[in-house]
């Protein structure tokens, strides 16, 4: 699925390469069509934002929001485990997945983050695509609404995956999520002390979480629910 592909490129660094090919990937986006017409007006902001902003400034702004702001992080597991060794067997796990289905991450990234996690997806079959993006849908959901908070264009790729996946999300997890430090990127104390928090917990004892909305399946199982729906029966249809 090219248009995964496309927003994963949508979530990166912004570079000169990809503000190159900012009318490559609105082409993508709309010849596909498979991300619902309201959902690609809005990644035309987006879009539009690359393609004529200064790279500076465009570098700047993701690096405040997505590298400084924890609550705002692309590792989705960060969401869950924080710097915890269950995360990196998490990680582990998830990058097991990925070669298990002949898929080798060049980029030099932890396997949760969701660019990369979006370009394995886009080497799926549609069925399997979707269901690998419904993992993370309670995540996506709570980025998407501190995204919106901000008035960020970026909000647009969220949403977009939210509405390609059309998971059923967990209000209980949406809450836990919800919860968690958000502070502005100038509030450097706050910064400092959301960095300095535990992991949330999620499972038995602790406050209960979901990635996908189809099964509600805790964040910190997603890689063992990624291996499932990656069985020939395991496709969700849209």
């Amino acid at each position: 699925m090219k248009s995964l592909r496309a927003l994963a490129a949508l979530l990166t660094y912004p570079t000169a390469e990809l503000v190159a090919a900012a009318g490559e990937i609105r082409d993508v986006l709309d010849s596909e069509a498979v991300v619902p017409r309201a959902a690609r007006a809005a990644l035309h902001r987006l879009i539009d934002d690359l393609a004529t902003g200064d790279l500076y400034d465009l570098q700047e702004r993701y690096g405040l929001l997505f590298d400084r702001t924890r609550s705002l992080s692309l590792h989705l597991f960060e969401h869950v485990h924080g710097e915890s060794r269950d995360r990196g067997q998490a990680m582990v796990d998830l990058l097991k997945l990925y070669e298990e289905n002949g898929y080798t991450p060049t980029a030099r990234e932890l396997p949760d983050y969701l660019p990369l996690f979006l370009e394995y997806a886009s080497t799926r079959e549609p069925r399997a695509a979707l269901e690998l993006v419904r993992q993370p849908a309670n995540v996506l959901a709570a980025l998407r609404e501190r995204l919106a908070k901000r008035d960020s264009p970026y909000e647009a790729v969220m949403a977009a995956l939210l509405a390609l996946s059309r998971a059923k999300l967990d209000a209980a997890t949406l809450e836990t999520l919800r919860a968690e430090p958000d502070p502005e990127p100038d509030d450097l104390e706050a910064l400092d002390a959301a960095w300095a928090d535990q992991e949330v917990t999620f499972g038995p004892g602790g406050a209960a979480g979901a990635a996908g909305g189809s099964a509600g399946c805790p964040v910190d199982r997603m890689a063992d629910r990624l291996r499932t729906a990656m069985q020939p029966s395991g496709g969700v249809a849209p």
